[in-house]
């Protein structure tokens, strides 16, 4: 359906711009003819004249020997032998214009001036009559006279007009679908840095330009949602750190602490470093470790090496795959400890294709995530059971995970089962394919 709106949007454009090249062609055409017509038909009747002007020299040559009707027969010429011939019942101030024209050509072209006098009209097609210099009797050339005709335009006028729209359309072009856009991009980069969560920039004009104001508005949404994720980062440290600083605030008061205060003040600073550690690889993410090739079924082996063995099950098919090992290793644990800490033992890590994904399971026997919470469960800060928080946990479990696999081109769900391998499953998905970042849509 996108695909269908692109082509859709794209025809309409260039039905758009077809029609505004073919207006631009009829205003330079009618702008040629109105500064250029005059000039054209000038040049018509030179033309003329420098043929008709070889015509009377040979006509008048061949009078001295040949009766007209033999000239007439032998060369096509219309000679008439009259005194006064036909004249037209009116003539146009258009036609007497081009008469006169077209004797100053003779006059300029021959020995001495011809007589020119308007003939009858044949064919819509004014005619003249010139007069020729016989010996014997008064003889007359009868010839057409063409007129400048509005439609159709002659040729070169038709030319010089495509390419003068063609020129106006591309100025046009420019500046509606490329400069435009372009300013109202520019004006956006440079006021980035004052409100990061402005209105998109409109995707319009050329299709570099809206390939290019899209990454820029999906920059923008990243930078933004970057920029809500530290300012929740921020306000969750002093509200995770609080609790655990007041306790050992107060035990450390006491002038003597005995074994069970020590062991509790123990237990507050591994919470302390737990909660530091998480905000640490949240913020991270993995995003500047290399991905390498490398044999998932052994890696897995290795990364839940440090787990109970006789709580944890591995199902693990053999498959290579590009990774970045650390940043997925540390997202696989932090299943795995979900699982034990939240849920219920056996824990089964599973390792096989679905497709053109690789799908590593974390199964474990506990009720879960209730269904309508799992999109919560992986926002940051998010803890669904409130008595998390006194064990060193600040709600970044999932969004950790979560992040590391958006980082890996891949996505993470969730899935009810029937106890066989568990009944609960968080699931990386993984595509087959090189893992790079992902694409910005």
């Amino acid at each position: 359906m996108p695909r269908q709106r692109g082509v859709s949007r794209d025809l309409a454009r260039f039905g758009a711009w077809g029609t505004t090249l073919l207006a631009c062609w009829m205003l330079a055409l009618l702008l040629l003819q109105a500064l250029f017509g005059r000039q054209l038909e000038r040049i018509q009747t030179l033309q003329l004249g420098r043929d008709l002007a070889l015509n009377i020299r040979l006509a008048e040559l061949t009078l001295e020997r040949y009766p007209p009707a033999l000239i007439s027969e032998l060369t096509g010429l219309e000679l008439q032998v009259s005194e006064r011939p036909a004249a037209p019942g009116r003539e146009t101030q258009a036609s007497a214009q081009r008469r006169q024209e077209l004797r100053q050509v003779l006059c300029s072209r021959l020995s001495y001036c011809r007589v020119l006098r308007a003939a009858p009209s044949r064919a819509g097609t004014p005619e003249v009559w010139i007069e020729l210099f016989s010996p014997l009797e008064p003889v007359w050339l009868r010839t057409p006279l063409p007129m400048a005709r509005a439609w159709p335009p002659p040729p070169t006028l038709l030319l010089l007009a495509l390419v003068g729209a063609v020129v106006m359309t591309g100025v046009l072009y420019l500046l509606v679908d490329v400069a435009r856009p372009l300013r109202k991009l520019e004006d956006a980069v440079s006021r980035v840095g004052e409100d990061i969560n402005r209105d998109p920039v409109p995707e319009e004009g050329s299709a570099e330009v809206r390939r290019i104001s899209r990454r820029f508005n999906a920059m923008v949404r990243r930078l933004a949602e970057g920029d809500k994720e530290r300012s929740t980062m921020l306000a969750g440290i002093a509200h995770d750190l609080r609790a655990p600083l007041t306790r050992l605030q107060f035990r450390l008061s006491i002038p003597e602490l005995n074994a069970e205060e020590r062991t509790r003040c123990q237990s507050d600073l591994e919470a302390l470093e737990r909660i530091t550690g998480q905000f640490l690889l949240y913020a991270g993410g993995g995003e500047r470790e290399e991905c390498v090739a490398c044999p998932l079924d052994q890696w897995l082996a290795e990364t839940v090496a440090g787990h109970p063995k006789d709580q944890l099950e591995l199902e693990l098919s053999p498959i290579h795959l590009r990774i970045r090992p650390v940043a997925l290793g540390r997202a696989v644990s932090n299943l795995i400890d979900n699982a034990f800490s939240h849920g219920t033992a056996p824990v089964v890590v599973r390792l096989r294709k679905q497709g053109a994904e690789v799908a590593i399971e974390v199964w474990d026997q506990g009720q879960g995530i209730p269904t309508n919470a799992w999109e919560r469960a992986l926002q940051p800060f998010q803890r669904l059971d409130s008595a998390r928080g006194r064990q060193g946990h600040c709600g970044l479990g999932l969004a950790i995970v979560n992040h590391v696999v958006r980082n890996h081109a891949g996505r993470l769900s969730f899935r009810q089962g029937n106890g066989d391998p568990g009944r609960f499953a968080v699931i990386i998905n993984l595509p087959l394919s090189e893992t790079k970042e992902p694409d910005i849509p």
